[in-house]
């Protein structure tokens, strides 16, 4: 299946714990849910205490029967490890991101610049503005 990120995706949980596949809850108003990723589709994800004291950043897997979401890979968490956090209380909100790791910033090509890329047309070269 495919990978897909999607904007202002975010539904809540009731303490899912450290399962590996959680049943999604509603989408939070004016949010969509997750069935817009796409049934069997992978995505960026965040899970967070609406308290703020706990969260998780991995890989999962939408399905639509039964709206689950695997966490498939975490990748980074409020314990500093990846490993999955026991939510084991209160309420979470489980939603779409684009982890830091994933981002142009933090590519392994960057040398303290911009390396030479073509961007639709315009190219910027070593830090230089296209």
């Amino acid at each position: 299946m495919a990978f897909v990120v999607a904007d202002r995706v975010q539904v809540t949980v009731s303490a899912p714990g450290s399962a590996t596949t959680i049943t999604l809850g509603a989408a939070v108003t004016g949010f969509q849910d997750f069935a817009v990723i796409g049934n069997g589709n992978s995505t960026y994800y965040t899970i967070a205490d609406q308290s703020g004291s706990n969260w998780e950043v991995g890989i999962g897997t939408y399905t639509s029967s039964g709206t689950t979401l695997s966490r498939d890979t975490v990748l980074s968490n409020s314990a500093g490890n990846t490993s999955r956090i026991n939510f084991s209380s209160g309420t979470q909100n489980v939603f779409v991101t684009l982890p830091a790791e994933a981002t142009l910033a933090n590519s392994p090509n960057l040398d303290g610049g911009i390396p030479s890329t073509n961007y639709g047309g315009a190219q910027a070269i070593n830090g230089g503005a296209p």
